[in-house]
C-alpha cells in the first residue's frame, strides 16, 4: 500500500513542480514585458505606452473641417492601434492567458473601482460647493450687479477646479469662455485658474524621447537639452534644447522648445470625461436646464482635451498657419515633424519680449506699439475673414514680439538670426519700462521692425460650411446696423430655436443695442466691439438662445484681441477694421 501511495504523491508533485514552474516563468515573462511598457489601462488609452509614435498625421478628407479631419484621423488610428496591440497580445502562445485575464481585471475590477473611487473624490469635493449656492443671494452688490456672496462662491468654485485636477482646470477655462451660458462673474474668476500640475520626472521624459527616436539615444539628437522644465501645465511641459545639426534643415533654427505630454495623463482625462457625461446627462434631465444643452457643450469639450493630447495636431497646425502667413510681419514656430509624435513636439524655439511685457509701454513708445496692434489686429481678421482659421488661445502669454530690420522696397527681413537673438537677449534684460521705450524708439529710427510671434497652437477655431454661412450672415446684418435682422437670425440658426424664451424682446434689445453703435459711428465715437459682443452674449444668457460652442470662440477671440490691440493703441476701433476689411479688403505695404 505504501509503496503504491509514494509514486503517486511524487508524481502529483512533480505536476506541481512543474505547474508553479511554469506559472512561475510566465509571470516573470509577463512582469518583464510590463516593465518594458508602461500601465497599459481602461478607455481609449488601453495602450499608450506603445501607440503612435508615428511622426505623420493626415486629416481625414471626408469631415467638415481640416481640423475636425485631424481629430478624427488622430482617434481612429488610436482605436485600431489598441485593438491590434491587444488582438497581438491575447495570441502569444506562453502568456496569452495571462493578457486575457489582466485585460478581464482592467475592464471590470479595476477600472470600474477606480472610476467609482475618483467620483466619490470628486463628489466630496463639489457637492459643498453646491450646498453653498444660496450664499450668491446675499450680500451687497458691486457695480456689475454681482453680490459679495456669488463673488464669494466664484472664488470656491475656482479653488475647487484647481483641486479636482487637470481635467476641471480646463474645463473652467473653457467655461470661462462661455458668457453665452455662465455669468460674467463667474467667468472672470474662472479665467484665473491657474495649473497647479506637478512636473513629471526626466527619467519618464528621456523614455518618451527614446521611444519616439526608436534606436538612438537622447544625446545622439539634441546637442544641449535643459532637464529642468521652462513650463508646466496641465497636461504637457516645456523644456529648452538644441538640435544636432544633423537634424537640421538649412536656415532652421538649432535652438528648440521640447513639449512633452505627461504620463497617463490620458487615462485620467478620459476617466473624468466620463464623469462628467453623467452629471451633464443628470443636469439635462432636470425641467429648464435642456436649453443649456449640457451633454453637447462636454462632448465639444471632451474633442478639445483630446486634440490636446496628440501633440502632432499642434504641429500640423503650425504648419498651416505658415502656409497662410508666409510674410515676415507674422511668424510662427517651425515644427520639426520628422522627430515629434503623439507624446512629444520639437519647434523652434521663439525668443521675444512677452505681450504682457510689451502692454507694460502703452505709455510709451506709441508709434512702436501701435505698429505691433496694426500687424496682430490685421493678421487676426485675416485668419477670421479670409482663412477661417483661427487661433484660439491668443492670450498675452501666447504672443511674443521680435524686431528685425528690413529692406525698405520688399519689407523683407534682413537680419540674421544671430543678430536677431542677440538683440533680443539684451532687450530682455532691462527691466525698466521707460529705458525699454527709450530702446524700441531708437530700434524704429533704425529701420526695426517689430514682428509679432504666435505659439501654442494647438487649439484652432473653424467654422463648418453651415457654421460660416450663419456667421457671414450675422455680420451682414450688423454691418448694415439691422439690429432686428440679428436677432432674428441668432434665433433661427441657433442650436435649439424652440427653447428661445420672449424672442420678439430679445429682437428689440438687439435692435436698440445696434442702434447705439449706428448713433456713435455718425458723431465719429469710437466704438468698443467688445461692449457690443459682451452685451448679446449677455441677451443670448438671458433668453436661453443656444449659440454655437465654435461660434462663441469666434466672438471670445474678438474679445481677447480688442483687449489686446486698446492696450496698445487706445484709439483702436476694431469694429470698423472689421466692417473695411469685410467689404473692401487688407491693406497691402
Amino acid at each position: 500500500m505504501f509503496r503504491l501511495v509514494v509514486p503517486i504523491v511524487r508524481a502529483r508533485t512533480l505536476k506541481l513542480a512543474v505547474g508553479v514552474g511554469a506559472g512561475t516563468v510566465s509571470a516573470f515573462y509577463l512582469h518583464n514585458s510590463l516593465l518594458n511598457e508602461a500601465k497599459v489601462t481602461k478607455g481609449l488609452y488601453k495602450n499608450a505606452h506603445v501607440l503612435s509614435n508615428k511622426n505623420s498625421l493626415v486629416a481625414d478628407p471626408k469631415q467638415s473641417t481640416y481640423e475636425m479631419g485631424l481629430y478624427m484621423a488622430s482617434q481612429t488610428e488610436l482605436e485600431q492601434e489598441s485593438v491590434e496591440i491587444r488582438r497581438e497580445q491575447k495570441s502569444r502562445k506562453l502568456t496569452g492567458w495571462l493578457y486575457y485575464l489582466k485585460y478581464w481585471l482592467l475592464d471590470y475590477i479595476w477600472e470600474p473601482t477606480v472610476t467609482v473611487s475618483r467620483f466619490l473624490e470628486l463628489t466630496s469635493l463639489f457637492v459643498p460647493i453646491f450646498a453653498f449656492y444660496p450664499i450668491v443671494f446675499f450680500g451687497k452688490r458691486n457695480h456689475k450687479g454681482e453680490t459679495s456672496g456669488a463673488l464669494l462662491w466664484y472664488k470656491l468654485v475656482r479653488k475647487v477646479a484647481e483641486l479636482a485636477g487637470a481635467s476641471f482646470i480646463k474645463l473652467g477655462q473653457w467655461a470661462a469662455s462661455r458668457t453665452d451660458i455662465f455669468s460674467r462673474g463667474l467667468c472672470d474668476e474662472l479665467g484665473q485658474l491657474h495649473s497647479n500640475a506637478k512636473s513629471h520626472s526626466f527619467r519618464y521624459t528621456r523614455k518618451v524621447i527614446e521611444t519616439t527616436f526608436g534606436d538612438k539615444k537622447l544625446e545622439d539628437v539634441f546637442d544641449e537639452f535643459d532637464p529642468v522644465p521652462i513650463g508646466c501645465g496641465a497636461i504637457a511641459q516645456v523644456y529648452t534644447a538644441k538640435l544636432n545639426p544633423k537634424y537640421v534643415e538649412d536656415g532652421q533654427e538649432q535652438h528648440v522648445a521640447v513639449k512633452v505630454v505627461h504620463p497617463n495623463i490620458e487615462v485620467e482625462i478620459d476617466r473624468d470625461l466620463r464623469i462628467m457625461r453623467f452629471f451633464a446627462n443628470a443636469i439635462d434631465i432636470i425641467p429648464t436646464m435642456e436649453w443649456l444643452s449640457f451633454p453637447q457643450e462636454v462632448e465639444q469639450f471632451s474633442m478639445l482635451m483630446k486634440m490636446q493630447l496628440d501633440l502632432r495636431i499642434e504641429g500640423n497646425n503650425l504648419l498651416k498657419f505658415q502656409e497662410k502667413f508666409p510674410d515676415d510681419d507674422i511668424r510662427f514656430p517651425t515644427p520639426f515633424m520628422k522627430i515629434s509624435s503623439r507624446k512629444i513636439l520639437v519647434e523652434e524655439q521663439i525668443r521675444g519680449l512677452s505681450m504682457s511685457k510689451v502692454l507694460e509701454l502703452r505709455q510709451g513708445s506709441k508709434h512702436v506699439t501701435k505698429e505691433m496692434s496694426d500687424t496682430l489686429i490685421d493678421a487676426f481678421l485675416k485668419m477670421l475673414i479670409l482663412d477661417n482659421f483661427i487661433h484660439a488661445d491668443l492670450h498675452p502669454g501666447n504672443i511674443f514680439i521680435r524686431f528685425v530690420r528690413r529692406d525698405p522696397k520688399t519689407r523683407k527681413n534682413v537680419s540674421s538670426v544671430d543678430e536677431i537673438d542677440e538683440l533680443m537677449a539684451r532687450l530682455g534684460k532691462i527691466n525698466d519700462v521707460s529705458e525699454l521705450a527709450t530702446q524700441l524708439d531708437d530700434l524704429s529710427a533704425q529701420n526695426y521692425h517689430p514682428q509679432v510671434c504666435l505659439i501654442d497652437a494647438g487649439l484652432v477655431t473653424e467654422l463648418d460650411d453651415t457654421d460660416r454661412y450663419n456667421f457671414i450672415s450675422l455680420f451682414n446684418a450688423l454691418s448694415h446696423f439691422d439690429g432686428y435682422q440679428a436677432g432674428s437670425l441668432m434665433i433661427e440658426r441657433s442650436k435649439t430655436p424652440g427653447s428661445a424664451i420672449d424672442t420678439e424682446i430679445f429682437k428689440m434689445k438687439v435692435e436698440r443695442l445696434v442702434d447705439r453703435v449706428k448713433q456713435r459711428t455718425f458723431t465719429l465715437g469710437s466704438i468698443s466691439i467688445g461692449d457690443l459682443l459682451d452685451q448679446m452674449l449677455s441677451m443670448v444668457r438671458s433668453h436661453h438662445v443656444r449659440m454655437d460652442g465654435d461660434f462663441i470662440t469666434v466672438i471670445v477671440a474678438i474679445l481677447l484681441m480688442e483687449g489686446i490691440g486698446r492696450q496698445l493703441d487706445p484709439d483702436l476701433d476694431l469694429f470698423a477694421r472689421c466692417v473695411f476689411a469685410w467689404n473692401v479688403g487688407f491693406p497691402t505695404y
